[in-house]
């Protein structure tokens, strides 16, 4: 008798869990299948350090094949899920396709960037959702400071040295908070013009700092953050965005270049495509995360709209804690489905939150004991590490030597401006070239084609046809950083006998 398949797309916090859960309880009766297309379980809350260079890249990403046990890894995106078939269709990373077959199925596609519309926004700045946002920020942001420190034009300085983060929630906060740290260090050692220093401002409609916490948390962050130098402000978001800077909604132009986008996220594209009764983008589920009328699918994570029993009326909010918690609870109702245990239904209780603001401040309240300071950010990095599936040692490690040695301020240039775009299904990819035009927007790294980029509408007043692999003549540059590679003009002729 053929083993029942389970199949689980996605692997983030919830995905992950559900994943780790059932290896441990299936003990081999049941199948397991984690489709994702990264092989790596990203620990979200720590990537502002990626940024800031605390962290090294893989110190945040855990090893899914190396933690999870009797767990088949398939690597790909799904692009289409045929619930009376009870198949998913995906593609894998170099452009092949493929189907899976189940019969229980976990939706945990997580969420990607939140998008507004905003003029300009999605053609200037950067979301901040995944390992490869994370590298280019932290490449581009040295990239600004060593070009400003050689400048001598001030407003040029000025300009480069100005980074602007909207929204002040969790990321927001915390990529603004290290990133401020991040250049006060390099201009320590590469003094920019006399009385000039990095500047970030951060800003958000909202009244206040971490809206959506304690207003004592808030006040914390907001108290460190404006020690620290960081323009914090209220009641303000970005009206135009240009590539020389952005239009407030207050009026201001900001001359910058640098804009990071951390206003919230919205659930992952998939679950709209399956037809499904959803809240606000979200798969509706019974409080056992199951889909009414559809037994054989779960949902949990930011993809699942999961009813709160603590707040009746109300949906869990999309965070790492509730996601990691629904999926122990998913995995749990998946073995009830066949008989082995009771089903559940998700409850939780508030543990309270912390926000790591960079060195050896933070914002805390574990079981509702407010902190801050040295204590809250002992109790910040001891969750992480608690909380961390893997590399415990080498995230502490890292920290250790971040405290004792000056941070390695180098740009690599793995991942350019045109590889990350804001309007992407797939943050935790970057975009390639060369893939073909008729190709899905889920099923293609990278996701929605963006204008101008490779895959999506060819610039304005641009060549469309050359072959991408011929080198530009002398007197055309090759692409910058931040220039998608395109087609380029052919000055030659093939004459017969050309190969």
């Amino acid at each position: 008798m053929s083993r029942p398949r389970i199949v689980i797309v996605g692997a983030g916090f919830a995905g992950y869990r559900t994943a780790q859960t059932l290896s441990r309880t299936a003990r081999g009766r049941a199948e397991i299948v984690l489709l994702n297309p990264t092989d790596y379980f990203l620990y979200l809350p720590l990537l502002p350090q990626v940024a800031a260079g605390v962290l090294e890249p893989r110190r945040v990403t855990v090893s899914l094949s190396g933690t999870l046990p009797h767990v088949r890894l398939v690597l790909g995106e799904a692009g289409r899920i045929d619930l009376d078939a009870r198949q998913v269709h995906y593609t894998g990373p170099e452009g092949e396709g493929g189907t899976l077959s189940y019969d229980r199925l976990v939706l945990a596609a997580g969420s990607v960037n939140k998008l507004l519309p905003i003029p300009g926004v999605a053609e200037h700045a950067h979301g901040f959702r995944g390992l490869p946002e994370a590298l280019y920020l932290r490449d581009h942001v040295t990239r600004q400071v060593e070009l400003a420190a050689a400048t001598d034009d001030p407003k040029r300085c000025s300009s480069r040295c100005t980074f602007v983060v909207v929204g002040a929630g969790y990321t927001g906060t915390e990529v603004a908070a290290h990133g401020q740290l991040f250049t006060d260090a390099q201009v320590a050692k590469q003094p920019l013009r006399t009385g000039m220093r990095p500047r970030w401002i951060l800003l958000d409609i909202a009244d206040r700092v971490l809206p959506e916490l304690d207003e004592r948390l808030s006040r914390t962050a907001d108290t460190v953050l404006r020690e620290r130098g960081v323009d914090v402000r209220m009641g303000t978001s970005v009206k135009e965005a240009t590539p020389d800077g952005v239009l407030l909604t207050d009026g201001e132009f900001v001359e910058t270049r640098t804009l990071v986008w951390c206003v919230g996220v919205r659930p992952d594209p998939l679950a709209e495509s399956l037809g499904l009764p959803l809240e606000r983008g979200r798969l509706l589920v019974d409080p056992h995360l199951q889909v009414p009328g559809r037994p054989e699918v779960f949902a949990c994570g930011d993809a699942a709209a999961v009813p709160d029993l603590e707040k009746p009326g109300s949906y869990t909010p999309m965070t790492a804690q509730h996601a990691w918690r629904q999926g122990k609870v998913c995995a749990h109702n998946i073995a009830a489905s066949f008989g082995d245990g009771e089903r559940r239904a998700y409850r939780h209780k508030d543990l309270g939150f912390v926000v790591d603001l960079g060195g050896v401040k933070a914002a805390a309240n574990p079981l509702g004991v407010n902190l801050s300071g040295v204590a809250a950010g002992a109790v910040t990095r001891g969750y992480h590490l608690a909380a961390m599936p893997g590399n415990r040692v080498r995230v502490a490690a890292d920290w250790l030597l971040d405290a004792v040695l000056p941070r390695q301020a180098v740009q690599l240039g793995l991942v350019r401006s045109w590889s990350v775009p804001l309007d992407t299904a797939s943050p935790e990819v970057v975009r390639v070239p060369g893939r073909p035009e008729g190709e899905p927007a889920k099923t293609r790294p990278g996701g929605e084609p963006a204008k101008n980029q490779p895959g999506g509408e060819p610039a304005k007043n641009q060549p469309t046809a050359g072959a991408s692999d011929v080198a530009p003549p002398p007197d055309q540059p090759g692409p910058g950083p931040d220039v998608a590679p395109g087609p380029v003009r052919r000055t030659d002729r093939f004459t017969e006998g050309d190969a």
